[in-house]
């Protein structure tokens, strides 16, 4: 046990110092080197814990977010977890712009992705519950992709152009969509569970 919270101290260590540099230059121009350097860890230390720069910028957007988002009642409370990751954005906003603006769109999205299909697996497999309906394997599969696609795709462009896009038309947006198309499509297609 002391090794796991020691493991995720230098975590945290870690993913305060890549903040702190995102807050002077832009992520590309950030390094290995000066993240152990302000930890005050070594460069076999880091490559124990993150494969790159990379995956420690995807571990702290997790931590930051994406695990707490994990823990709402996504059926009862999905508008809460979309506003609670629109929150996120704006209160982080020069991490994201900056991650944005170093290594584009496609991979910020990728970042946000693996977990946005399990928070559309989660949310399908809730509503399967509740109604008392279960899709077939592949076809929740397909709204699986669907769902991550469109909320990433949403939430990516809300990122690129905040003024742009109007939050709270979104947030309902999306609420109202998921709401009415999830419950139709199960009892549509649903059958009944065993």
């Amino acid at each position: 046990m002391k090794h796991e919270v020691a493991s995720m101290n230098t975590k945290k260590s870690m993913a305060a110092a890549l903040r702190r540099a995102m807050e002077k230059k832009t992520f590309s121009k950030i390094t290995v080197s000066e993240i152990i350097a302000e930890c005050g860890v070594n460069r076999k230390t880091f490559y124990y814990h993150f494969q790159d720069i990379y995956a420690l910028l995807k571990w702290m957007l997790e931590q930051d977010a994406i695990e707490v988002v994990k823990k709402f009642d996504l059926i009862e409370d999905y508008e809460s977890a979309i506003i609670f990751v629109m929150d996120y954005v704006e209160e982080n906003q020069h991490i994201i712009n900056c991650a944005y603006d170093s290594i584009g769109h496609d991979q910020v999205k990728s970042f946000f992705y693996s977990d946005f299909v399990a928070l559309a697996d989660n949310l399908i497999s809730s509503a399967e519950e509740r109604i008392g309906l279960s899709l077939e394997k592949e076809y929740k599969k397909f709204l699986v992709r669907f769902y991550t696609e469109a909320l990433s795709g949403m939430l990516m462009d809300w990122i690129k152009d905040r003024k742009k896009y109007d939050r709270n038309y979104i947030v309902k947006s999306i609420s109202d969509t998921i709401r009415v198309s999830l419950v139709e499509t199960i009892k549509t297609y649903g059958k009944a569970q065993d």
